[in-house]
C-alpha cells in the first residue's frame, strides 16, 4: 500500500521506477517530488520580452530623434540584463527534491540545476518531521533523526510545508506501526 501526497500541482507523487530500483522488498510508503513554484511560464517570458523590446526600441527611438542618441544603449541594456536576470531565475527553477519513504529509511534528494543530486538516508523509525519556526509567517520544514536537522523544501509556501509536514508525519506514523505493532 503506498501512500501519496498531492498538495499542489507542484508537488507531485510520482517517481519513476528507475529512481524506486535498489529500495526493499516491501515498497515505498511515501513518495512526494517538491518542485518550485515559477508563476512565468516560458510562453509569459516571451510575451514579456517582447512587450519590453518594443517598449524600450520605441522609448528609446523617440529620444534618439529628440538628439539624446546615447539614451538608445541604455534602454537596449535594460532589456538585455532584464532578459539575462530572468535566465538565472529560470535556472534556479529547475531544483527539485524527492521525498521517500520505505520499511527501513527516508530518503530525501536534492536535485541541484547544475547536475549534482544531495541525497540523506534516514532511518525512518527516528526520523521526525518538525516546523521550525525561523520567521512567524514562515517556518522551515525539517526532518530530525539522532540529534541532527535536515532542513529541505525551502521553496514551498508557509502553507504548503505545513500540509507536506503533516502527510509527512503520517506517513512515518504509520510506517511505524505496521511494522512495529
Amino acid at each position: 500500500m503506498n501512500a501519496h501526497t498531492n498538495i499542489a500541482s507542484r508537488i507531485t507523487p510520482e517517481i519513476s521506477a528507475d529512481s524506486a530500483a535498489g529500495r526493499t522488498a516491501g515498497g515505498l510508503h511515501f513518495d512526494a517530488v517538491l518542485y518550485p513554484h515559477r508563476s512565468l511560464g516560458p510562453r509569459g517570458f516571451m510575451t514579456l520580452m517582447t512587450c519590453l523590446t518594443v517598449f524600450s526600441f520605441v522609448a528609446g527611438l523617440s529620444f534618439y530623434l529628440m538628439g539624446a542618441w546615447p539614451v538608445l544603449g541604455f534602454f537596449g541594456l535594460d532589456v538585455v540584463l532584464i532578459y539575462f536576470a530572468f535566465r538565472i531565475n529560470f535556472r534556479s527553477g529547475r531544483i527539485y527534491e524527492t521525498v521517500q519513504l520505505d520499511d527501513a529509511c527516508l530518503l530525501i534528494r536534492r536535485f541541484l540545476p547544475d547536475g549534482r543530486i544531495l541525497s540523506w538516508n534516514l532511518q525512518a523509525y527516528w526520523a521526525q518531521v518538525e516546523l521550525i519556526a525561523a520567521t512567524p509567517s514562515a517556518p522551515l520544514l525539517a526532518v530530525r533523526s539522532h540529534g541532527k536537522y535536515l532542513v529541505f523544501g525551502n521553496f514551498l509556501t508557509a502553507e504548503e510545508r505545513k500540509e507536506f509536514a503533516t502527510a509527512l508525519r503520517k506517513a512515518l506514523a504509520r510506517n511505524r506501526t505496521h511494522l512495529y505493532a
